[in-house]
């Protein structure tokens, strides 16, 4: 856990132009820092960049599963030791012409969730997991991203209590659904946009037919979505026998 040494401490305030959340607050009666826990994502960059003149930033043991499960999402160089991804610890299926997560008829539902300067609470990455499954995704497994370690039943999206108040710097949601369903997740993720204090980006994983083409995305005109002005394509050449 991120604290301030407050025998080190000398108020210069050189900590606050660093945090990425906004962690670090001045006490004006002891003319000190603090590190608002309820913020603080343990990313540990401050740590890191010894951002902090006098040495007063210091980091003591991550006294529980959920306080290390925040500080290995929130810090880019964390590996995450089931996924073995590095930052956020998951590929979010990019790698799916070698994975095959993604079969065909098939979408890949990626909610980037957070960003630096913001972060997202827990409860607000249950509220679209819940909303996902609720409307036809099937989440993925602790296998393949982090956050269904918090999840005793991937059919809902619910997330364990103790977590909900945790805060991280981003947050993965991610599953897939039948292409029929696509329109359906996507009014789902509409409106829950309105109910969570954060903001997330929307990731969809398309196999495309043997022409380079499909129409799944036809359903975004109907919800006045604009169509994606980028997107990654894989080619195949890592096409693994499941895909032949």
């Amino acid at each position: 856990m991120t604290v301030i040494n407050k025998n080190l401490c000398v108020g210069c305030k050189i900590c606050q132009k660093f945090c990425t959340v906004d962690a670090f607050h001045f006490d004006v009666r002891e003319k000190k820092c603090f590190v608002d826990q309820d913020r603080c994502t343990e990313c540990y960059v401050c740590l890191r960049q010894k951002v902090c003149p006098k040495g007063a930033i210091e980091a003591i043991e991550l006294d529980s599963f959920y306080k290390q499960f925040q500080h290995v999402l929130s810090d880019p160089v964390e590996n995450h030791g089931v996924t073995g991804v590095t930052g956020r610890g998951t590929e979010e299926v990019k790698t799916n012409d070698v994975s095959g997560r993604v079969k065909k008829g098939e979408v890949g539902i990626c909610v980037d969730m957070g960003r630096p300067g913001m972060g997202v609470y827990l409860r607000d990455a249950e509220k679209v997991a819940m909303a996902c499954a609720a409307a036809g995704v099937k989440l993925a497994s602790q296998e393949h991203t982090p956050l269904a370690a918090l999840m005793p039943d991937l059919s809902t999206g619910k997330l364990v209590d103790e977590c909900l108040h945790y805060h991280l710097l981003s947050v993965i949601v991610e599953g897939k659904c039948e292409e029929d369903n696509l329109k359906q997740v996507l009014e789902a993720l509409k409106k829950v946009e309105k109910e969570i204090d954060t903001v997330f980006s929307l990731g969809l994983i398309i196999r495309t037919d043997e022409n380079g083409e499909t129409k799944t995305l036809d359903c975004l005109n109907e919800l006045n979505i604009p169509q994606p002005h980028r997107g990654k394509v894989n080619v195949g050449l890592g096409k693994p026998l499941s895909l032949a």
